[in-house]
């Protein structure tokens, strides 16, 4: 019998500087012991300093690669990232509810590092109502929640109160991320919409300005370690871990005159 991969696929934007989107998401897949296949929703024209312009795909053409790469490889979890459009959304969720596909995660990419938004206005409610409810896990970061809330998100005792509240009536399990506050120690906080329990997930604040796709860096990882067939847990800790040493290894570094990238492969070489 021939070796199977554990098969994991990115459905996202392509960041030329190849710290975010697609290729951070392909670095990911590949470190945390993945095959990693793509479907490119947007050609991104930015680097580390902030994004200039977005190129999208023609949407049939963006279901179209999400149908050769499952008829063909499948997948064992799906990433989702930036998806700017109200059609888009609605797309990808029609195409994806025909394959039996349960490992979907979503990052509910709205706003880059560097501050320039992503994500149309008229496509947030199509979020909310047409993809989030058919996700595993969502991963949404301090100013991503606060846009699906409604709401002001002002200090980290916030978090343990309002994260159920991004869970869709506690049917998506949602990891909740404190990096935009402040304070020396970073408290994520996961709801586990299946088990019903909050588990705060602390680390220290690493002083870097290489902070350039961990969003999509900490979502990928969640996905590799879910086609692993590790608990929801266990995929969540283990994606923290790999997100904050790549981070630490990569603030060694210097990249680009803005937010560099982390380093992905800091287990292979340094």
């Amino acid at each position: 019998m021939k070796k199977q991969y554990r098969r994991t696929l990115s459905i996202a934007g392509s960041d030329p500087s190849g710290g975010a989107g697609i290729q951070a998401d392909l670095k990911t897949f590949s470190a945390c012991g993945c095959y990693g296949a793509t479907v490119i929703v947007a050609v991104v024209d930015e680097n580390t300093v902030g994004v200039t312009g977005v190129h999208p795909v023609p949407v049939p053409f963006v279901t179209g690669q999400i149908r050769s790469v499952l008829d063909d490889i499948g997948a064992d979890a799906i990433k989702i990232g930036m998806l700017h459009s109200s059609e888009l959304i609605r797309s990808v969720q029609e195409t994806l509810a025909q394959y039996d596909i349960k490992n979907i995660v979503l990052d509910p990419v709205m706003v880059a590092t560097s501050g320039d938004k992503l994500l149309q206005d008229e496509a947030i409610s199509t979020l909310q109502e047409k993809l989030i409810p058919h996700v595993r896990i969502i991963t949404p970061n301090i100013p991503e929640a606060e846009i699906l809330l409604g709401k002001k998100i002002k200090s980290q005792k916030d978090l343990p109160l309002l994260v159920k509240d991004l869970s869709f009536g506690r049917s998506v399990s949602v990891l909740l991320k404190a990096g935009h506050l402040s304070g020396d120690e970073l408290t994520d906080v996961f709801y586990n919409a299946e088990t019903d329990e909050i588990i705060e997930l602390s680390s220290k604040r690493i002083t870097t300005k290489n902070t350039h796709g961990t969003g999509c860096t900490l979502s990928s990882a969640i996905t590799s370690f879910l086609a692993h067939d590790l608990p929801l847990n266990d995929a969540v800790r283990k994606a923290k871990d790999y997100v904050d040493r790549a981070i630490l290894i990569g603030s060694e570094y210097e990249i680009g005159k803005g937010h560099g990238s982390v380093h992905h492969f800091f287990d292979f070489w340094r």
